[in-house]
């Protein structure tokens, strides 16, 4: 953890990232860049979702089906 914190920029540096990431792309493409990013993570956060309600449906059916086989189990065993 600390390593991964040792190649993390500080304040200084963040300032001329920026400048240089200004220079390169200029200040019109900077917008567009930003909304672009901004759709990405919206749009893998609606993959993030999709996935954990796939995973929840499947978990609520595998339920359904142990549960439907137990109560078949114990009705036979009352005959």
């Amino acid at each position: 953890m600390t390593q991964l914190l040792l190649f993390m920029p500080s304040g200084s540096e963040w300032i001329y990232i920026l400048l240089i990431v200004l220079l390169v792309f200029g200040g019109k493409k900077i917008p567009e860049l930003a909304r672009g990013l901004g759709k990405g993570v919206k749009s893998f956060k609606e993959g993030i979702n999709e996935a954990k309600e796939e995973i929840s449906k499947a978990k609520d059916e595998v339920e359904k089906s142990v549960d439907d086989t137990t109560k078949k189990e114990e009705t036979e065993e009352k005959k």
